[in-house]
């Protein structure tokens, strides 16, 4: 008896093991938050299993707790339109159509899934800029887009990337291509006292969105 519960323990004890290594660990390159220990990690990545096997998103999830982009987490882990968690990941958006190839990332529904694609060349930027822009993209639940609906999106952003700065101050590096594009962001924002100004004229200006409507089931141009 002594011994069957002995393999017993050691079972568990492998199954635990393997469960851990499942996940891909934030790169060792990637500044985090004190808060955010591999311990502290570890302990929020199973409510986020479904989203994706990747820990730098499951930190930059859990970073928009608190934040106005909190709507946009809680629709990636499944409060959206499919009832069902966004599935998120890098991937090469050329590989989606060549003319995304620039993109920073992308929402895309497929056989009635969603999915959230980044760009690869920001493996390595701050979970704080990931969270600002899985923020944007979880507005895009469906396969209809309009300049109102990017107008919000990028709104959604540039405010949830202010909120992170004060929260995390640290997030704010300068070397990250993300980053810069936040900022940028962020100034459009300031600069039209808080309100979308600027940063509708950017988006209805944006040579990629000159086919779209100018409203889209539940966004109306404001």
């Amino acid at each position: 008896m002594k011994k069957l519960l002995n393999i017993l323990i050691l079972l568990a004890l492998s199954a635990q093991i393997s469960f851990a290594k499942s996940y891909e660990p934030v790169p060792s390159t990637v500044k985090l938050p004190e808060k955010y220990t591999q311990e502290y990690i570890d302990s929020i990545s199973d409510e986020y299993k479904k989203v994706s096997n990747e820990q730098i998103f499951h930190v930059a999830l859990d970073m928009l707790k608190g934040t106005s982009g909190d709507f946009s987490r809680k629709a990636i882990l499944g409060y959206n339109v499919t009832q069902t968690p966004v599935k998120v990941m890098f991937k090469d958006l050329s590989e989606l159509n060549e003319a995304y190839k620039t993109f920073d990332a992308i929402g895309w529904k497929a056989k009635g899934k969603l999915y959230i694609y980044i760009n690869p060349k920001h493996e390595y930027a701050p979970p704080g800029a990931l969270a600002a822009l899985l923020a944007h993209e979880a507005i895009h639940q469906d396969e209809y887009n309009s300049l109102s609906e990017e107008t919000y999106a990028w709104t959604m952003e540039a405010v949830v990337w202010s909120e992170i700065l004060k929260m995390y101050p640290e997030s704010n590096n300068l070397e990250s291509a993300l980053v810069t594009r936040e900022n940028i962001l962020k100034q459009l924002l300031e600069k039209g006292n808080n309100t979308n100004k600027y940063i509708k004229k950017t988006v209805f200006a944006n040579e990629g969105y000159k086919n779209l409507p100018l409203t889209s089931p539940g966004f109306k141009n404001q």
